[in-house]
């Protein structure tokens, strides 16, 4: 059965008085050439910078603007919030600049990192409080504490003041650009940017065509719009905290729906090589939903050739303990690395055989445990080998099956390869 969704549309009127409200804590961020990106695509890439907030996310518009729009019984009341993040530390540093008492709720599972700037940004006028495994699970738990204690949620993206808030990203790319805007990319959590972004451009450059960017893992926003209903995911993959929700909001579904030119998701493994690239080639660090925008260009090749192109960089906020797992991901993506489970044939100096005549002069080990404790020489062992070239892989299976070292190849069984790597 649908859910019925109230008619809303962000108003120009309503953005440029958020754009005045939110002059006194945020900066304009730069809308920047990328070289490297422009020349690959054969267009002019423009960035426009939303991780140089000092709060390292545009989230703190929405926060900011919402906040700022509550009553003064409201604010003496104290405000909640749910957030992955980013929005936690827009909402503290809002706490904190108004003095306003804040309760945040958080994911466990949200990286140390934001959850100290968290703390940092809003000091002794917020709690952080850890709850579920996902936002929806944050979520649900703080609108609970806001019915028991009668204060007033400030939601992520679904809401009038927080969508208007997010909108004046609009606004400066218009500002900031000589030239009309042909296409913008924009990463979609709950649609809150998105819908914003929606509304400044229909009043001001309705011919700019807005490309929402979703993980592949989390694709809330696409199968909502594919249904024509709202969808609630039963399962996310979370690793793109910053745009992994199981549910979209009600007022940004159907902006989205009808306003954004296409959406589209891209895979977790691209995403985590683009995070790479930019920080190797570009010497900026981006987080995951950061990235998204800008791994979606290689799905538009011939779309943007010639035009005048804006991808959102939405934010920064990486903890450096991921960058493993985000290599991983990466190598995992290209095809790169492969894990096995390899039986050693029951010989001497089968081990040594497997280093120096199975595996190829480019492959390197990364990975080597052994299934069980004992007569280790002969026990199968969990192996991960990372090539350096995806065409190596079936000369390296047919060397192992040829020599009985084959087991199982682990990548396409994410079942096994969870419980096993």
């Amino acid at each position: 059965m649908s859910e019925t969704v109230e008619t809303y549309f962000p108003q120009i009127a309503d953005i440029y008085q958020a754009a005045k409200i939110i002059a006194q804590v945020a900066e304009v961020t730069p809308l920047q050439q990328s070289i490297r990106y422009s020349k690959t695509h054969g267009a002019n890439i423009l960035l426009k910078r939303e991780d140089l907030h000092r709060v390292r996310s545009y989230k703190i518009r929405g926060a900011y603007n919402k906040i700022s729009s509550l009553s003064k019984k409201q604010l003496d009341s104290g405000v909640v919030c749910a957030s992955a993040g980013n929005h936690a530390q827009g909402v503290a540093f809002a706490c904190s600049h108004l003095q306003v008492k804040g309760t945040i709720y958080m994911p466990v599972v949200t990286p140390k990192q934001k959850i100290d700037q968290t703390n940092m940004f809003g000091g002794e006028w917020v709690d952080v409080v850890l709850e579920g495994d996902t936002f929806d699970d944050s979520k649900k738990a703080a609108e609970l504490f806001c019915e028991q204690e009668g204060k007033t949620f400030v939601h992520p993206f679904d809401d009038e003041k927080t969508i208007e808030g997010q909108a004046t990203v609009g606004l400066e790319i218009l500002q900031q650009s000589s030239e009309p805007i042909d296409y913008v990319f924009v990463a979609v959590g709950g649609g809150g940017l998105a819908s914003g972004l929606c509304g400044t451009f229909q009043a001001l450059s309705p011919k700019t065509k807005i490309i929402g960017v979703e993980p592949e893992g989390a694709p809330s926003m696409l199968k909502s719009i594919e249904q024509g209903e709202l969808v609630e995911l039963e399962n996310i993959d979370k690793f793109i905290d910053g745009a992994a929700v199981q549910k979209v909001g009600a007022l940004t579904y159907p902006i989205c729906k009808e306003y954004l030119h296409k959406m589209l998701t891209v895979p977790e493994g691209k995403v985590c090589q683009t995070i790479l690239d930019l920080y190797n080639r570009d010497a900026i660090v981006v987080e995951p939903a950061g990235a998204l925008t800008i791994a979606a260009l290689d799905y538009f090749k011939e779309e943007v050739k010639g035009k005048n192109v804006v991808c959102v960089v939405s934010g920064s906020n990486n903890d450096i303990t991921r960058t493993a797992e985000i290599k991983e991901r990466a190598l995992l993506y290209a095809q790169l690395k492969h894990y096995f489970i390899v039986r050693f044939p029951q010989r001497p100096g089968a081990l040594k055989e497997f280093v120096a005549d199975i595996l190829g002069p480019n492959d390197d080990i990364t990975h080597f445990e052994y299934s069980k404790k004992s007569s280790r020489e002969n026990a199968p062992a969990i192996v991960g080998v990372e090539l350096k070239s995806p065409n190596d892989l079936g000369p390296l299976i047919q060397r192992m099956k040829d020599n009985n070292f084959f087991g199982d190849y682990l990548n396409n069984k994410p079942d096994l390869f969870q419980y096993l790597v």
